[in-house]
């Protein structure tokens, strides 16, 4: 299968598959907990196993629609999906994934492959680690700003700030979303499906751009945004493996492999969600995606050196694509580990109360 597929498929043993397995368990409980799809973790994930850049966004866009309709039906059964927000949003999203491919598909072809010694694809590899660094960064930046802000008042909520001057200006069309409760412009709806569809194809990641703007752009509280952007990332995940496959970007053993883990945990996740405070939410993903972002800076030095940029002897690409891993994995494992506590308390909360209740009936 590997020399049908091509050269840039990874020769899959126990070790790695297991990996790949872990990588889908905890990119699914963040997936669940934070509504983004779970991509920035496991496409870095893979790429830090060996996997092609385009070949692990396709792979994972492949992965994001069975994973996003198991998360979001979840959602739908607590009340947290708006489904007309989502088909609006999906109109554009199409034409940000098409760029987005096309964009990668050219980089993957043209940058490295024999100049400097760089292996094919090293150029496509560095774009999306860049898209990766800077939009986590903003991301993340804002959203730990954002905790610190309510932090000085419990009750506080995300800022309203932009979604309220949005609002004021009334750019007509507005449509009203009877679950999200909002009245949002059409012409805002199209620049952030545009924007959603665009990163979920360059890198996997459109729940980053998504959610974040559903919470802060039109106002919509953080459980709905994250239940509506994973009803939306099963329409993303279908075209954009659609595209990636005509491609031949799509390997489907990662595919089934992340399955096995991310089916557990988007569960799990999705049930954190539930009993975690919404400004615990919005810290614990901050420092998740700070970390991953830290995480892609420093395999850049690495996609440097293989496309000439930087004179570098070849040794070190091993050290920091280890860095690179560990940083990756130390924001994973702490994310999960901090909802599985929250998790487990509450179930046990629930026992006692329970307990408590069938000793009063007696």
């Amino acid at each position: 299968m590997e020399h049908v597929a091509g050269e840039y498929f990874i020769h899959l043993d126990l070790y790695v598959a297991l990996q790949v397995i872990l990588l889908g368990f905890i990119g699914g409980t963040l997936s669940g907990f934070i509504g983004s799809g779970g991509a920035f973790f496991m496409t870095p994930g893979m790429m830090n196993l060996g996997v092609q850049g385009v070949v692990a966004v396709g792979s994972n866009i492949a992965h994001k629609f069975g994973k996003a309709m198991v998360g979001s039906r979840k959602h739908g059964e607590m009340g947290n999906v708006d489904k007309k927000l989502a088909l609006f949003l999906v109109l554009t999203s199409y034409a940000g994934i098409w760029l987005a491919v096309w964009i990668n598909s050219k980089l993957f072809a043209g940058g490295g492959g024999g100049e400097h010694g760089a292996p094919k694809g090293a150029g496509a590899n560095l774009y999306i680690s860049i898209v990766f660094i800077t939009i986590l960064s903003v991301v993340a930046l804002s959203m730990l700003r954002d905790v610190m802000r309510t932090a000085k008042d419990e009750g506080m909520g995300p800022s309203r700030k932009i979604s309220e001057f949005l609002s004021r200006l009334r750019l007509p069309p507005m449509i009203y979303f009877k679950v999200a409760d909002v009245k949002v412009s059409l012409w805002v709806l199209m620049m952030v499906g545009l924007a959603t569809g665009y990163l979920a194809g360059t890198i996997g990641v459109g729940g980053f751009i998504g959610v974040p703007a559903m919470i802060y752009v039109f106002g919509i509280p953080t459980a709905v945004a994250a239940g509506t952007e994973l009803y939306l990332a099963m329409f993303m995940g279908a075209w954009g493996a659609v595209n990636y496959a005509w491609q031949g970007f799509v390997d489907i053993r990662l595919t089934m492999l992340m399955y096995l883990g991310s089916l557990l945990g988007i569960y799990i996740g999705a049930y954190g969600v539930k009993v975690v405070n919404e400004v615990y939410i919005r810290l614990v993903t901050g420092l998740i995606i700070i970390i991953c972002a830290l995480s892609r800076g420093v395999a850049i030095p690495m996609y440097l050196r293989q496309l000439g940029y930087v004179n570098m002897d070849p040794a070190f690409d091993t050290y920091f694509n280890g860095a690179s891993k560990v940083l990756l994995f130390l924001a994973g494992f702490g994310g999960v580990a901090v909802i599985l506590f929250h998790v487990f308390r509450a179930h046990r909360r629930r026992r006692s109360i329970q307990v408590v209740m069938e000793y009063a009936k007696t």
